[in-house]
């Protein structure tokens, strides 16, 4: 799953890579669309899909196997039918920046670049709910091997899209586009075709669209939870802009939020892995089970940690040069290493929590918790040590730790007081309420 992350995440990034060469507006353009489109839509998605997490990985331990092609399909209407709004949003961008301030030429360029990118939106909706139906499986191998396979395909693509085919900027947002269909074809493929997903695939039914106001109550808590969580980085960043020496800070903070992304592709696996074995056992009526799976994954989530903290220090010196090679730039990033690996360990820990969660069906828990840790502690505090006490661009940082560090510690509080037999009873309630009811015809 760490691999599978990582794979995905370096799609856009490749192609923002490629876009750099072009000259610094049309680079301007491609970040400011690949962060508004990844806040205003691809989190969204991602979150959406997630309740799948509890659904389908609860539905497999409990051996209801052709449930997990209902809740997929289920999923999978759902979202797209959120393209559309979030596509409108897209198609307006270049508005909406010349709204909020934005240089013209670059608010066309970002413009341009997110109205190709809405392909690529759909493909995003279609792979999501797949990949879920595939780890609550833990049928890894096939997600890895297509992620890999898009990927290296992607970077040749590209290429030849933006430098030899005259399509600049835009040849490399359809790069992404094709590629994300490319790996929802191979997933479909496998899924069709192979013999591992014989007895939980299924045909599009009634029994999708009756369910999925059911979906929804626990997809949008479970989108919240990942967006909230998302979108206060993204104000860490706009703040930024507006410090004295606005063009040192935004580019540092930046440099620290890149990293951070990429750092958090590892915990973020570990807590699919993690939300995939409580979800099982605790469908599978084995609370002892999902209890020995926290403790298995907040282990290994500590010594992740300390490692990626050690090996960061170490390399505190040199971290800023594979970014810029402006000497106030390196220094800066330099100072600010030490505070990057307290949110590295937050974001660890909270990462594989957060998994937990999932595969729990405490959405509604965690969004709860993100609202108040980061909009209530985190952003203030950011505010109050940036500007009032005048901490520039490391004040923010350690607001946005302060709240990153409330929410690992309300989610620790919750998974120690959690009763493990009552979650197996509340999966189970889950996963029977609307099956036998189906089986019965009652619907």
């Amino acid at each position: 799953m760490v691999a599978v992350t990582l794979s995905q995440f370096l799609v856009p990034v490749i192609s923002s890579m490629m876009v750099g060469h072009l000259g610094e507006v049309e680079l301007a353009g491609a970040a400011i669309a690949t962060s508004l489109a990844s806040v205003t839509g691809f989190s969204l998605l991602v979150g959406m899909a997630s309740a799948l997490e509890t659904f389908c990985g609860q539905a497999y331990g409990a051996e209801q196997y052709q449930m997990l092609g209902v809740h997929t399909w289920r999923a999978t209407l759902s979202l797209l039918v959120v393209c559309f709004p979030v596509s409108l949003i897209w198609v307006s961008m270049e508005k909406l920046l010349l709204l909020m301030g934005q240089d013209p030429l670059i608010s066309q360029v970002a413009g341009r670049y997110a109205m190709w990118m809405i392909p690529g939106l759909f493909a995003y909706a279609f792979a999501q709910p797949l990949m879920k139906f595939l780890q609550s499986q833990s049928l890894l191998l096939p997600m890895l091997l297509s992620s890999l396979l898009t990927l290296c395909l992607h970077v040749p693509l590209c290429w030849m899209l933006v430098f030899k085919s005259g399509l600049r900027n835009v040849g490399a947002a359809l790069s992404i586009n094709i590629s994300y269909w490319l790996n929802v074809f191979i997933l479909v493929m496998y899924i069709r075709y192979s013999a591992s997903c014989r007895a939980t695939r299924s045909p599009i039914s009634k029994e999708a669209f009756r369910g999925i106001n059911e979906f929804l109550r626990l997809a949008l808590p479970s989108a919240l939870m990942i967006c909230l969580e998302w979108w206060s980085f993204e104000i860490l960043v706009l703040l930024s802009g507006l410090l004295p020496n606005a063009k040192l800070e935004t580019s540092v903070l930046s440099i620290c939020l890149n990293s951070i992304s990429l750092l958090y592709c590892i915990p973020y696996g570990l807590s699919c892995a993690a939300s995939t074995r409580v979800s099982n056992e605790l469908g599978a009526w084995n609370p002892k089970g999902a209890q020995l799976a926290v403790r298995v994954s907040m282990f290994l989530a500590v010594s992740e940690a300390v490692l990626v903290s050690v090996t960061l220090l170490a390399a505190r010196h040199i971290l800023g040069y594979a970014y810029s090679e402006e000497e106030e730039v390196v220094n800066y990033v330099t100072e600010m290493v030490p505070l990057f690996c307290f949110s590295v360990v937050s974001d660890n820990l909270q990462g594989v929590l957060s998994g937990i969660a999932r595969g729990c069906g405490w959405q509604h828990l965690g969004a709860y918790v993100n609202l108040g840790a980061f909009y209530l502690v985190g952003i203030p505090a950011a505010v109050v040590l940036g500007f009032l006490l005048h901490g520039g661009g490391k004040g923010l940082w350690i607001g946005i730790l302060c709240g990153s560090t409330t929410q690992t510690v309300l989610l620790v509080l919750i998974t120690c007081f959690t009763n493990w037999r009552r979650q197996a009873i509340i999966a189970r309630e889950r996963i029977f309420y609307e099956r036998l009811p189906l089986q019965n015809g009652l619907r």
